[in-house]
């Protein structure tokens, strides 16, 4: 009961700051206190996906599964992909940092290098396209502003390309033979998530019955 209501907590907390960030049309808050850094790296991209699919009204998981073809790492103790919210994609390879500083060092690095392409976060913003669109690049790294922008830009593209499958494609590419495969991989991790998702409620559903059971048990 406890876990659950620290969880809920955080969702609201997670909800406040991406509206802030600019979810709803507002301005983003520069200098709000970031509610990412205390939260585990693990789960920080799967929060924000979901809590920004409710929000936005996205299909649910769809974010989240973006975020795993984009940033996922394999997570062995969960036995799972978890998007990783301090991952720099430069050069043909990806590198995943523990920390948000080593991240931004890495970034400087690459840009004193000259290297402009450049993808970086949970959802793998591209700053030579979209770092226009952030105060900071240090703020196109932040998991809040860096999901927030993401979900707005899947959303806009829906619009005007008029299907989900084409704003997942044209997320990654607006190349047919680039984009296309994405989707496909998207749309495989994105069904896999649900079936994931579908046991796990499931299995909450049980255990909250079971425990129903046992407190009516109790109080006879």
């Amino acid at each position: 009961m406890v876990r659950t209501i620290v969880r809920k907590d955080m969702r609201r907390t997670l909800a406040v700051a991406l509206l802030l960030a600019g979810m709803a049309g507002t301005a983003p808050a520069a200098h709000a206190a970031d509610p990412a850094d205390s939260m585990d790296p693990r789960l920080i991209c799967a929060e924000l996906t979901e809590t920004a699919e409710r929000l936005m009204r996205l299909p649910r998981m769809l974010l989240h599964a973006v975020s795993l073809a984009e940033s996922g790492r394999w997570n062995a103790k969960a036995q799972a992909n978890t998007a990783w919210p301090w991952t720099v994609y430069a050069e043909g390879r990806g590198r995943y940092y523990p920390t948000r500083e080593a991240a931004m060092a890495e970034i400087e690095a690459l840009r004193a290098r000259g290297v402009k392409n450049i993808d970086v976060g949970c959802m793998q913003v591209n700053l030579m396209y979209h770092g226009g669109n952030f105060d900071s690049v240090a703020q196109a790294l932040d998991p809040v502003h860096n999901v927030a922008y993401a979900a707005r830009h899947l959303k806009n593209l829906r619009v005007t390309r008029r299907s989900w499958s084409a704003a997942v494609t044209h997320y990654h590419s607006g190349t047919p033979e680039h984009g296309r495969p994405y989707w496909r991989r998207v749309f495989a991790l994105w069904n896999e998530e649900r079936r994931r998702d579908f046991r796990a409620r499931r299995e909450a559903r049980i255990n909250a019955a079971q425990a129903t059971r046992i407190a009516h048990r109790i109080d006879r």
